[in-house]
């Protein structure tokens, strides 16, 4: 008998590729959970700037208050930042996030000033406003949707048992968070997220569109803010590797609204068929 798939943990982001929040519950939006990805690090160039390249990044934290996210450095003696919900400027940029091109709003001097003095470079907060347009890929989304400034796909789910399996291959254990899933459930067998087409958590329609191909991110230690080594890739390449890509979690949209909240039962509608993964 399979056991029940429960959804364990809630994360967003509201940064791009600054801390996590950990949520009981969040509201399901068109671009992904709530205010998940709408704000962005840009450099003068205006492209997006993430833990690839500046692996520092992990050491701002982020937290939500009623007048917005707060913002400190985990190691710098810098005073908290508050970066307002909406943008307190008119300024439009176009930012460029992968091959993507769209209209952002600078949010103000003061996030600007505190973001260049807590990375080292000079750097721009924007945020993304519903009236700009960016649609998931056309050659996996089932539908049209919008996208936050996340990599593609408004949703990322990762079976707990998917990392304790990986876990056990690893020299030394990694964290979840080092895969920023937004949702993470238990029960199943490992990886079996993969196959995962048309599923529900609680009242809610999901579908997943497309196995997550990882990157060197996922080689920060997200509490010293610095690549560590080769893993958990090097790991994942031996058994979880397709056309020269290594995946893990699986990408996924909706065309509904509404709130998740951790415990809501998953009930899978519907599979792909399995793909052979291997070196």
């Amino acid at each position: 008998m399979t056991s029940a798939l429960i959804l364990s943990e809630i994360f967003i982001y509201p940064i791009k590729s600054l801390g996590a929040i950990r949520l009981t519950h969040a509201q399901v939006e068109e671009r992904g959970l709530r205010y998940d990805r709408r704000w962005l690090i840009i450099d003068d160039n205006n492209r997006f700037v993430t833990q690839r390249s500046y692996p520092n990044m992990a050491l701002i934290e982020v937290t939500m208050t009623d007048m917005g996210l707060q913002l400190r450095h985990r190691s710098r003696d810098l005073s908290a930042l508050i970066v307002p919900f909406q943008p307190e400027t008119f300024d439009l940029v176009t930012v460029t996030v992968w091959d993507d091109q769209m209209e952002a709003v600078i949010v103000n001097d003061a996030s600007n000033r505190w973001l260049s003095e807590a990375l080292g470079f000079s750097a721009r907060l924007v945020y993304l406003p519903d009236t700009s347009p960016r649609l998931a890929d056309s050659n996996y989304a089932p539908f049209d949707a919008n996208v936050s400034f996340a990599d593609g796909f408004p949703f990322l789910i990762i079976g707990q048992s998917s990392l304790d399996d990986l876990n056990t291959r690893l020299p030394e254990p990694v964290s979840m968070i080092r895969f920023r899933p937004n949702l993470v459930f238990e029960g199943g067998m490992p990886y079996d997220e993969d196959q995962w087409y048309e599923f529900t958590i609680g009242k809610l329609t999901f579908f997943g569109v497309k196995p997550c191909a990882r990157c060197i991110l996922t080689t920060v230690d997200p509490e010293k803010g610095e690549i560590v080594g080769k893993e958990p890739l090097k790991t994942l390449s031996t058994y979880r590797k397709l056309n020269n890509k290594i995946f893990f979690g699986q990408n996924v949209m909706t065309n509904q609204s509404g709130v998740l909240k951790i415990g809501d039962e998953i009930q899978v509608v519907s599979r792909k068929s399995r793909q052979t993964m291997s070196e």
